[in-house]
């Protein structure tokens, strides 16, 4: 059952338990029994909850948010992801923050980022567990002033979050399940639910539309591709922003196979087309400004009888020929149509999501995205949304040189480089040719962040839906970038 936030100055009659925000080195205040709260040795930290009880059993949980200098909404989400987890017994709860309010950060923010954090933090992913029972949280009351703004806050946030919880659901489904022709149907569902509309382009339309990338890839699976447009068209648009997600529903390696220790998680590898299809999801249900296209191509890269075989040339949307040196490589064959493609439709901006290198993740580990791009405006307009957000991006260069090194003695381009380091750069400058060369583009390399191998505030095991909530604050604060000098 969705959960219900509603904002009120005192708290309502009948709530089950009650929650207040407690700061590192706070010892008074707040309305708690401190002398059972030092006994449980609570300091405040960022992450800390305690749980007290009163002799009418009323329930209180402490949370902890650090220093109060240090606290931001990115603070008050995962603290309450870990309160989310903590009272999901509980189906009532009311919540107050307020000592967190100040000039920076406004009741607005507050009230938004307890509503991410309460959601995302409750996600369960249940589908093949044999007890299926969903955490009890139903209703939340928030306090605070502030009115319709602030409630109007608080349900973008809860918008959001389920948007990103969306996502984690297509991101944990198993790769036989989630085939690419399922991926499709529930995107369909998916845009009638919020208002934009869908296109899906078979095998036969595919091979219409020249997407060669996507073909070659697909040729080892008995499963049948397929690639999806999405369209949110406002009335007036201010402009045209393209969003590109690499789909790959299951990554074996094709003939270049990965190992069976890893394969695992390559379920994950259409985490990119997961998190556009969830944006656009809060971008059409938020009602934006701006117009936004997807673009998702989507198979799973398998070892069939015909699968694409190393060496093999395959022709790309916008005519650039690519021997393939590593069928593994194969997320940038299909980016490489997908951007073509995006291209052609003249956006003002493009920004493309892959769970593409393990590279990346060697340098900026498990919790960082890296961030490539050929406009410098760009580029920082795409980090900003990602700080307000609260996902962490890294800018990476584009080195000039790598561009010699991806040219093949047979096409135009080779998917490698052959060299033993650089991955994730030669992947971005090989990414870059298939941009139209004055159209500001952003590549987000998401194979770090996309799944969490551990609990942590509002993020949780498994898929994270990283991206999601980047690409709704991008969208929303989106300012035409300078054309490319």
């Amino acid at each position: 059952m969705p959960l219900t936030i509603t904002l009120a100055r005192s708290i309502p009659a009948g709530l089950e338990a009650h929650a207040v925000a407690m700061f590192e080195g706070q010892s008074s205040g707040g309305g708690v029994d401190w002398v059972s709260l030092e006994a449980q040795r609570f300091h405040g930290r960022r992450g800390e909850v305690r749980v007290l009880s009163d002799s009418a059993g009323h329930v209180t949980f402490v949370v902890g948010v650090g220093p109060a200098a240090m606290v931001d909404a990115n603070v008050v989400r995962h603290a309450c992801g870990g309160l989310a987890r903590a009272a999901r017994r509980y189906s009532t709860l009311s919540v107050d923050f307020s000592g967190c309010v100040r000039d920076e950060l406004s009741p607005a923010r507050v009230a938004q980022a307890i509503a991410e954090g309460l959601v995302l933090g409750g996600y369960r992913f249940l589908t093949y567990k044999a007890d299926r029972t969903p955490t009890v949280l139903e209703r939340v009351t928030i306090l605070g002033g502030g009115g319709q703004r602030v409630q109007a806050a608080i349900d973008r946030g809860v918008v959001i979050a389920e948007a990103v919880n969306r996502t984690r659901d297509l991101v944990n489904e198993p790769g036989g399940t989630l085939t690419p022709i399922e991926f499709a149907k529930r995107a369909v569902k998916e845009g009638q639910r919020a208002g934009f509309t869908v296109t899906v382009w078979d095998e036969k339309e595919i091979r219409q539309q020249r997407l060669g990338g996507l073909l070659g890839i697909s040729r080892g699976s008995f499963q049948a591709p397929r690639f999806l447009q999405l369209s949110y068209e406002p009335a007036k648009p201010r402009c045209t922003v393209a969003l590109v997600g690499k789909g790959v529903t299951f990554d074996s390696g094709g003939l270049s196979l990965k190992s069976s220790e890893g394969m695992v998680g390559m379920k994950e590898d259409m985490a990119g087309a997961a998190a556009v299809l969830g944006a656009m999801s809060a971008i059409a249900t938020l009602g934006a400004k701006v117009r936004v296209l997807g673009f998702l191509p989507l198979t799973d890269n398998m070892t069939g009888g015909d699968a694409t075989r190393v060496g093999d040339v395959l022709t790309i949307r916008n005519g650039t020929t690519v021997e393939v040196l590593n069928t593994d490589a194969e997320g940038r064959l299909l980016l490489a149509d997908a951007l073509s493609l995006a291209s052609e439709h003249e956006p003002d901006a493009i920004v493309d999501l892959a769970t593409l290198t393990g590279a990346c993740m060697v340098g900026l580990g498990e919790r960082i995205a890296g961030l490539m791009s050929n406009h410098a405006g760009w580029s920082a307009q795409v980090c900003s949304a990602a700080e307000r957000a609260g996902e962490w991006v890294w800018p990476l260069p584009l080195p000039p040189y790598l561009k010699g090194k991806l040219r093949s003695d047979i096409a135009d381009l080779k998917n490698i480089t052959g060299l033993r380091y650089g991955g994730t750069l030669a992947a971005g400058v090989f990414l870059e040719h298939f941009v139209a060369g004055d159209i500001p583009w952003v590549h987000l390399d998401i194979a770090g962040p996309a799944d969490a191998p551990e609990v942590d505030g509002e993020i949780v095991k498994g898929g994270t839906g990283f991206g999601v909530r980047t690409l709704v604050e991008m969208i929303d604060g989106f300012v035409k970038p300078k054309p490319i000098a």
